[in-house]
Order: structure tokens, then sequence, then C-alpha cells
């Protein structure tokens, strides 16, 4: 079986899904994951900070640039910590996809399925307060339109801890539970190799409040540890 991962940025595809994509590869299944923008650039600031101007400054921008490719071989060690080699990188402005048409996101999410083909696709949940996050649900599920010529089967949402429960307008609501118990030290270790995306406790976005996430979900579904998703489609033939 093939699974798509459509992620916004480098270390959602982790935070989100990173157990289950281990789950997927040991159990012989073809993992893709395409990180669609470039993340760092909103920040507007060097050494991986955020500032609050909107304006960048050519320096700041040459060394964003070289940020970002540290930042891609970082999401390559870590694909390669949960067994994926089959990644992608595409270009779309960081937190700013709200600037880029619906029709372009699509189209591209689009041409990824045409070429990888795959049965199950996941992206982001639409209760998310990050834009992108909410543009890239929006696009996959247009995407991924049950056409007759459609192969995908089910499309699957994920939240992104420091980000999905933030969206205090509405919240994220979990129907599909995967047990990562075993999976669950992969995971950490592959949000390590982001060595400069890991925060301290307690931000949602450090080792130790992923481990407290993944058990609060398992004592949801009574598993020792879990990964929670929803499901948007499903389709039986």
């Amino acid at each position: 079986m093939k699974i798509l991962v459509i992620a916004a940025h480098p270390d959602d595809e982790i935070l989100g899904m990173g157990g289950t994509i281990r789950k997927y590869v040991k159990d012989g299944h073809k993992v893709k994951i395409v990180i669609m923008a470039t993340g760092i650039f909103a920040r507007r600031s060097e050494k991986y900070q955020n500032s609050t101007k909107y304006e960048m400054t050519g320096k700041s921008k040459q060394t964003m640039e070289k940020e970002l490719t540290k930042l891609r071989k970082d999401a390559i060690k870590a694909s390669k910590i949960l067994g994926v080699s089959n990644i992608e990188f595409a270009n779309f402005p960081d937190n700013e996809m709200d600037t880029v048409s619906n029709l372009q996101v699509t189209k591209k999410i689009e041409s990824i399925i045409q070429q990888f083909n795959p049965e199950i696709v996941y992206t982001h949940s639409q209760y998310d307060v990050n834009i992108d996050h909410r543009v890239l649900y929006h696009a996959t599920v247009t995407a991924t339109r049950p056409t007759p010529k459609c192969k995908v089967k089910q499309v699957i949402s994920f939240e992104i801890p420091s980000s999905t429960e933030w969206y205090f307008p509405a919240s994220f609501s979990p129907n599909i539970f995967v047990d990562i118990s075993k999976e669950l030290p992969a995971k950490i270790k592959a949000l390590l190799a982001y060595k400069n995306e890991i925060r301290e406790f307690p931000h949602p976005r450090s080792a130790e409040a992923i481990e407290i996430i993944a058990k609060r979900w398992g004592t949801v579904c009574g598993f020792h540890a879990a990964e929670a998703f929803c499901l948007v489609r499903k389709l039986d033939g």
C-alpha cells in the first residue's frame, strides 16, 4: 500500500504522525512525505528566532536561505530515522500560503498524487491556527475528490502540537487512534533531528510534551501511547 503524507512545514510530518509513519514502514508499506512550504521565512529573522517585523533585509534573507538548506537536511535525516527515503520539498511561501490561489496548491497536490498513486492521503486538520495548515486541508480535499479516476480511498487529517490545539474557535475531534507504543521512541528521535525546531518543556514542541501527548491519547483509546487522527473521507468499493 502507498501512503502520501502532505505536510506544510519541516517537522510537521513528525509532530503529526511520526509514530504512524514508522509503523507503516515496519509493516512494509511505501510512504512518501511532501513538505509544501519553505518554513523559517515567516520568522523574518536569523538564528531560527521569530521577529515581529514583516520586512526582511537582503542579508537576513540570504542567512535564512542557508538555514533552510540545513533544515531540509534535518528533514531528510528525520525521515530516514523513520525508514522513509521518499521525501519531496515544494517552495510555497511560509505562513503565507493564503496568498497563493487554491487552484495552484490543488494542482500541485494533484500532480503528486498522479505520480505517486497513493491509496491513503494524510494532511493537516482544518481546525488549526496556522494558515498554511488550513490551506493544505482544503486543497487536499479538493485534490482527492472522488472521481472515477481517483484511486485515493482514504483522506485523513492529523494534529500538530503547538498549532492545532491553539485554534480556539473549534477543536480537533479525532475518531482514529493508532497504537504507537513501540514507535514512540523513534518518533521522538526523529523530532530531535530537527535540532533548531525543538523547544523546551512545557512548549508543545518539546520531546517531553510529545511523549505526554502520545500517552494522553493512549488513555483515550486504551493504548500506552497513541497518535490521533480524523477520518475525512473513506471509500469502500
